[in-house]
């Protein structure tokens, strides 16, 4: 055919620009897709295979068939009526580094999200004791506040070698690991006792999203947080939440993750209307209020949320001139230097250079960056059974570069891969948080203020 003779796109013939007697008529492919397709970006791919070499899972796991299979690939396959979801989509870890990496902002961590849901609604026993484990560690924040009512019980019994062993047996929870220990005061018990915010100001305000772990075990990294920002004069809002729903998309739990985002952005959109940015100490945190809420979810008030939710260090970076304020600065005997990890949710949202350089602004303390492996755990990836020697086996340059760094603590952002940095080096991990509270702040007074 000549070029003069080729129909154009739209049905109209170039040699005429009258309607083409053999005018296109599409033909509906896959008649059965017609709520959710993901077909566009899935034909983004061009199989170049950059999402597979950095995906840590199918580095050390040659049965793992990787981003490209568990994103594009299958949701090709999923336009035939006969292809059910791969199992091995429980595999992914969740740890978006595919995202950052695909040269053609393929959505693979949407693709690989919707295909666990779908496995996990449509494909999953719901008796198997693989559902019950994935379950519960997914909806953590419903079990926490029974352990924070008695957390020194509750940290003895989940301490005993004999509760390993029968979560391991009968849940098929790792018993390699130990629980992370309750806090016998909440942040949120703290926060009511002091009397909430000490800053009033109009003009300067963030809603704090705490998360989880930060509420009931390690609420001193969310005091850091108070005192860093009530230092540079905020006024503190701590919204009702839920859980962000990270560990829920990582397991499939889509309507658990819908219901928790339902309540986080309901209040956090009451707390933007008074004024407020919102802020997390958790970049996984971030990372799922700013990326899978909107990928996810279409409720009003989603992209409201996202666009203004903020990393706790980007947003002082941001807007105060906290790099001024460190100069000059230093802490005492109890920080040296660290072995810095920069979580994977960080990386992803740009944030990995920033600690390093904040730290190195402070006299005496250095942040040695340990490389972009990551850390293997993924959240609740590490705790089940059948994925512990991958999560160690992916940690292990993580480990290494930490033991060869010049340092004997660990630093990082993210509380899981706090766990397993501590768990493969037997270093202390602390949030970088807490070292700046000590630089700007000085030594905590009266645990109530």
């Amino acid at each position: 055919m000549s070029d003069a003779e080729r129909p154009a796109d739209d049905g109209v013939s170039i040699e005429n620009d009258e309607p083409g007697d053999d005018e296109f008529e599409p033909i509906q492919v896959f008649p059965e897709a017609e709520e959710m397709d993901l077909r566009p970006g899935a034909d983004g791919c061009y199989k170049c295979s950059t999402c597979d070499t950095n995906c840590p899972v199918a580095e050390v796991d040659d049965e793992f068939p990787g981003p490209k299979f568990q994103g594009p690939e299958q949701w090709r396959l999923k336009r035939g009526e006969d292809h059910d979801i791969d199992d091995s989509v429980m595999k992914c870890s969740n740890c978006m580094r595919c995202d950052s990496a695909c040269p053609s902002d393929v959505p693979l961590s949407q693709m690989h999200n919707t295909a666990r849901g779908e496995y996990v609604d449509e494909q999953m026993d719901k008796l198997s004791r693989e559902y019950v484990r994935n379950r519960l560690l997914a909806n953590y924040r419903r079990l926490a506040p029974l352990g924070s009512m008695f957390p020194r019980t509750a940290n003895f019994v989940m301490g005993l070698s004999a509760t390993q062993w029968l979560g391991e047996k009968l849940l098929g929870i790792t018993g390699e690991r130990e629980f992370p220990t309750f806090a016998t005061e909440t942040f949120r018990e703290w926060w009511a006792a002091r009397g909430g915010a000490k800053v009033q100001s109009d003009d300067k305000r963030i809603a704090y999203f705490h998360g989880c772990y930060a509420n009931y075990n390690t609420p001193e990294v969310a005091k850091a947080l108070v005192r860093v920002y009530e230092h540079f004069g905020y006024e503190i809002l701590v919204p009702e939440q839920d859980c962000s729903g990270t560990p829920m998309f990582a397991n499939g739990m889509l309507a658990d993750a819908r219901r928790s985002a339902e309540t986080n952005v309901r209040e956090l959109r009451d707390a933007l209307a008074d004024g407020a940015d919102i802020v997390a100490s958790c970049s996984s945190c971030s990372m799922s209020l700013r990326q899978e809420y909107p990928e996810l979810f279409d409720f009003e008030g989603v992209e409201d949320v996202a666009a203004n939710t903020w990393d706790a260090l980007e947003y002082l970076r941001v807007h105060e001139d906290i790099e001024r304020e460190l100069e000059e600065t230093s802490v005492d005997d109890e920080f040296d230097d660290f072995a810095y990890h920069a979580p994977c949710h960080a990386r992803n949202q740009g944030l990995d250079g920033q600690t390093v350089e904040l730290l190195d602004r402070i006299d005496g303390v250095a942040a040695h960056d340990v490389g972009d492996s990551c850390s293997g755990i993924s959240g609740t990836y590490g705790w089940k059974a059948e994925h512990y020697e991958t999560s160690m086996e992916i940690g292990s340059e993580m480990f290494d570069h930490m033991d060869d760094a010049d340092a004997t603590q660990g630093l990082t952002e993210c509380p899981t891969c706090s766990m397993q940095m501590e768990h493969g080096t037997g270093y202390e991990i602390t949030h970088t948080l807490e070292v700046l509270e000590a630089a700007l702040v000085g030594p905590r007074g009266d645990d109530a203020t």
